[in-house]
């Protein structure tokens, strides 16, 4: 009787372990099709360009760039994860921390030395941000002012080639901003939508002055990727269906214009 209930408990132990073991394999199989979530973009922007990037209300990036590289990636069957850093950090850190970066970032000869660009998306002009009433009007008038520049941009480039410029380099261009409404600066260059948005932001104590007035030459944005790279193609792909779509002109509608 011993011996029969022994087996008999054993065999409950048996079917139990067996039972235990189907669940687990359940658990693996349905782990393995919810893992099989497609593969992620690491990208890096700096999210004190707005309307293009900036800190959304959740703390993460949004703007023009994020829906936009967002958009290209899911034509791609891909994720994204985007990293916020300095501009200044984000060339370096493609092809290493990043897979691509999308900032705002123009096509420059010094760049296409690290990185390779997809197909231009936007086209930008310098504007010149100044306190309201200044009488800076003409190229002339920025020899020998001090300028306040984000560190990296085309401004910053601009603002180095200036006769007897003092350039100050800032992480953010609204550091940039507040230091011109507080005396620090004389001027700021920087792009003309984030130069529209601060005028706004500041309301009655600065003014924008279209760079085409200095004569700054215009410049075109792309997302950066390592050099070489395979998903060129892809990415261009992908932007020239958004733009054919009509989801291109939808994005600059809602975050732009």
């Amino acid at each position: 009787m011993k011996k029969l209930l022994a087996m008999l408990m054993a065999a409950g132990l048996c079917m139990a372990v067996l039972a235990g073991c189907g669940a687990d394999e359940a658990s693996a199989d349905a782990g393995s099709q919810a893992s099989g979530d497609r593969p992620v973009l690491v990208v890096g922007t700096n999210a004190e360009f707005p309307p293009f990037e900036y800190v959304g209300d959740d703390g993460e990036p949004d703007g023009f760039d994020v829906a936009l590289i967002r958009a290209v990636a899911d034509r791609m069957g891909m994720d994204v994860k985007m990293e916020n850093m300095e501009f200044g950090s984000l060339v370096s850190a493609i092809g290493t921390k990043l897979d691509a970066a999308i900032a705002g970032m123009s096509i420059t000869e010094e760049r296409l030395l690290e990185v390779d660009f997809s197909d231009e998306y936007y086209e930008a002009v310098q504007f010149v941000v100044v306190p309201a009433g200044s009488d800076i009007a003409a190229p002339a008038d920025l020899e020998g002012k001090t300028i306040g520049v984000q560190l990296g941009t085309t401004g910053d480039s601009i603002a180095s080639e200036i006769n007897g410029a003092d350039v100050k380099t800032y992480n953010k261009a609204l550091d940039a901003v507040n230091d011109l409404v507080n005396g620090r600066v004389d001027l700021v260059i920087i792009d003309k939508n984030p130069a529209e948005v601060f005028e706004k932001q500041f309301s009655g104590q600065v003014e924008i002055i279209d760079g085409a007035q200095f004569e700054f030459e215009p410049e075109f944005y792309a997302i950066a990727l390592p050099k070489g790279s395979e998903m060129i193609e892809k990415v261009n792909a992908a932007l020239a269906e958004l733009k054919a779509d009509g989801t291109f002109d939808a994005l600059v509608a809602e975050y732009i214009q």
